[in-house]
């Protein structure tokens, strides 16, 4: 038995492959086909756009898969309600960074709109198009909102009044020199499954310790381990400095006037923290990276 398993085609690619390697999988997809190889003899992979995923899941086609909640927001409303998948896990990670993206609605500078309902009787050029449409009916503002196939944010002001579009950072948007007026929604990579799949006791087990594995992936990223030895009678002060996941661990020495210390912070701290630590009387400080965190 096999799990098959939908990775997102596109530009959520590369940074779910990453993702899968520091949860110990490694995955190889070559450029001329759409079954990657991965090292787990029970996993079998393919590449789907993000868009579609939670269709090919909905239908029985793929077990599970990995695709963002604006997807399975626009599959649920254009079938006139909650698709039929199940999500297990909330990976917030992205193309560019690990953290969520926003759709927003989005005017050129120099537009006299400056509020959704400003924009009565305008034309909308999006992507999410279903999203859309149930957003502006929920302000009750009557809109004409066209699929976009791509180079959305050059449509305005020739093609389209407005764009809903997704960002990240928002450097595409400033570059054209669009506005932001308002988010329509704001999304993140999930792992979705086939409830038929969460129905069987195998293929649920599988999921379970999947789901696990990439969940401790993404609370790892951004932080490492420090560990370093201390005389008991300069604990307090170097506890002092250091913020914990939870609470440093503390082992005893040989030398019982000595400790060690062992905790997670953030990477960013490191850099400071270490030169405060030293002063503090601490030695044998070592940082270590790390790839899972299990909470």
């Amino acid at each position: 038995m096999k799990l098959k398993l939908g990775i997102p085609k596109g530009s959520l690619q590369d940074a779910t492959v990453q993702l899968f390697a520091r949860a110990g999988f490694t995955i190889y997809a070559n450029p001329r086909s759409y079954f990657p190889s991965i090292d787990d003899p029970e996993i079998e992979c393919m590449l789907i756009r993000a868009q579609e995923m939670a269709r090919y899941v909905a239908d029985g086609v793929l077990d599970a898969g990995l695709t963002g909640l604006d997807w399975i927001a626009e599959h649920a409303a254009s079938n006139g309600g909650p698709g039929s998948v199940v999500a297990l896990a909330d990976l917030i990670y992205a193309k560019q960074s690990f953290g969520k993206v926003r759709w927003v609605l989005a005017v050129p500078e120099e537009s006299r709109y400056r509020s959704p309902e400003d924009l009565e009787g305008a034309t909308i050029a999006t992507e999410l198009v279903r999203v859309t449409e149930a957003y502006f009916a929920r302000r009750k503002v009557n809109v004409n909102v066209e699929f976009s196939w791509g180079a959305t944010e050059v449509k305005p002001p020739m093609l389209a009044d407005a764009i809903v579009e997704v960002t990240e950072t928002g450097s595409s948007l400033r570059a054209n020199r669009l506005r932001v007026i308002d988010t329509v929604l704001e999304s993140n990579t999930q792992l979705i499954a086939n409830p038929r799949a969460i129905a069987d006791e195998w293929k649920a087990t599988k999921l379970d310790n999947l789901s696990l594995l990439l969940k401790a992936a993404i609370e790892a990223q951004g932080r490492v381990g420090i560990m370093l030895n201390v005389r008991r009678t300069d604990l307090d002060a170097v506890l002092g400095l250091l913020p914990a996941l939870q609470r440093p661990t503390i082992s005893p020495l040989a030398d019982q006037e000595w400790v060690a210390l062992n905790t997670i912070i953030e990477e960013r701290t490191v850099r400071d923290l270490i030169p405060r630590l030293k002063a503090a009387r601490a030695q044998g400080i070592v940082e270590y990276p790390l790839n899972k965190i299990v909470m």
